[in-house]
């Protein structure tokens, strides 16, 4: 068995497009919960008015699909001009510490 993988996405609305990019992704959070291998695929604001995604992936073989499936080819139409720069995504690899529970995602 292969370990989960966490990956972060950064996304910064241009300006005025912040409650145009949060109902983007909306249809995409709903879709990619159903897809085979998502643990976690959840959206939070920053303070400087960012959207911030935490996902994490059974492995990184069904992130790859996820990745070339519909629902992200849905998004990104979704988010076609609505970005002041391209989506950031970070694969993120666990350096575990402290107990079981707290210590990793």
């Amino acid at each position: 068995m292969t370990n989960p993988l966490v990956v972060t996405a950064l996304f910064v609305p241009a300006d005025g497009q912040f409650d145009a990019v949060h109902e983007a992704l909306l249809p995409a959070i709903a879709a990619v919960h159903d897809e085979p291998g998502c643990i976690l695929y959840a959206i939070h604001r920053t303070p400087e008015n960012t959207i911030f995604m935490i996902e994490k992936w059974e492995s990184a073989e069904l992130l790859d699909t996820h990745g070339a499936g519909p629902a992200v080819a849905a998004l990104n139409a979704a988010l076609a001009g609505k970005l002041a720069r391209p989506v950031e995504v970070t694969r993120l690899e666990p350096l575990p510490a402290g107990n079981e529970i707290q210590g990793s995602l």
